[in-house]
């Protein structure tokens, strides 16, 4: 990768821890990627602002990442600069002020779920157990059990495709079903976001997030790697029942396989590859549209 080593030395520089050939297997829920040319973990706002510089200034080609629950890397790895923002072990900036919450873009969601529970403010119960983080919640609008991200986002801070940081509010994002501004604007970078939430009693909000983390280990194969709902959700119907519906509980490729626990879910069963689980998709979806009409797309990312 051209301008590697001059990128490693400047993170280095700067404080910003920094591994050659990482193995992005070891960063995504899925389990699966082979290894990133570099891979730094940034633990606050003002590394990630150095970062973007650097990658820009010198041409690196560069990808961002959270927790990487909603990603699938390709086998080769990634041949240019993973700038990973789950770098701050439990360092997170969230602050609560009156009946909003900000947090910046690497916290997990869970952390931020957590701190709106202990300041008595309700309205993120939906999103616990999400296991994303911030910004890439923002990024995808996560949802679950009726609630979604848009629904108690107030504003955005973000870095342009010039470097320049800027704020937006909510209503200008285009957010939809598992969609923003920024799956378009791919130069644009999430810092932080802000969100308003109501008043509410500590121990309503706490019980209801424990359902939602109940519902989740009884519903879902937690058990095995895999990257959350393989599918969106088709207008008019349900990913995990027109699957079940077409008998492909079980259907295996390689090491991936539809979730016999959950048909909506893909799983690494030991050993899968990226290609393997390509491949289980493209055809779940063919079978799918073949025998019910309706087009599955998928909704984990993928990053070649």
């Amino acid at each position: 990768m051209e301008g590697q080593q001059e990128l490693e030395a400047a993170l280095r520089q700067r404080g910003i821890p920094v591994t050659a050939g990482e193995p992005l297997a070891r960063h995504t829920t899925f389990k699966i990627g082979g290894p990133a040319a570099l891979f730094a973990a940034l633990q606050n706002e003002e590394q990630l602002l150095q970062a973007l510089a650097l990658c820009r200034g010198l041409g690196v080609r560069y990808t961002l990442m959270g927790r990487g629950s909603n990603l699938l890397f390709a086998d080769e790895g990634f041949d240019g600069a993973v700038l990973c923002l789950d770098g701050a072990q439990g360092q997170e900036d969230i602050t609560v002020k009156q009946n909003s919450i900000t947090a910046w873009a690497g916290a997990p969601l869970g952390r931020l779920c957590t701190a709106a529970a202990a300041a008595g403010l309700t309205g993120l119960e939906f999103a616990m157990g999400i296991p994303g983080s911030v910004g890439g919640a923002v990024y995808m609008n996560a949802g679950a059990y009726g609630g979604e991200i848009k629904d108690v986002l107030a504003e955005v801070s973000f870095a342009d495709e010039t470097g320049a940081v800027r704020s937006l509010p909510a209503g200008e994002l285009q957010l939809d079903y598992r969609a923003s501004i920024f799956q378009q604007q791919k130069g644009w970078c999430i810092l932080s976001a802000r969100f308003a939430l109501r008043p509410g009693e500590v121990q309503a909000i706490n019980a209801a997030m424990a359902d939602c983390l109940a519902r989740r280990r009884a519903k879902q194969p937690l058990e095995l790697p895999s990257a959350g709902s393989a599918f969106k959700r088709p207008k008019g119907a349900f990913a995990a029942a027109l699957i079940e519906q077409c008998g492909l509980k079980g259907f295996r490729v390689g090491g991936a396989a539809v979730s016999q626990k959950h048909s909506g879910f893909v799983v690494n069963l030991g050993g899968a590859s990226c290609e393997d689980v390509l491949r289980l998709t493209d055809e779940v979806a063919r079978i799918v549209k073949e025998q019910t009409g309706f087009l599955l797309e998928r909704e984990v990312q993928v990053v070649r």
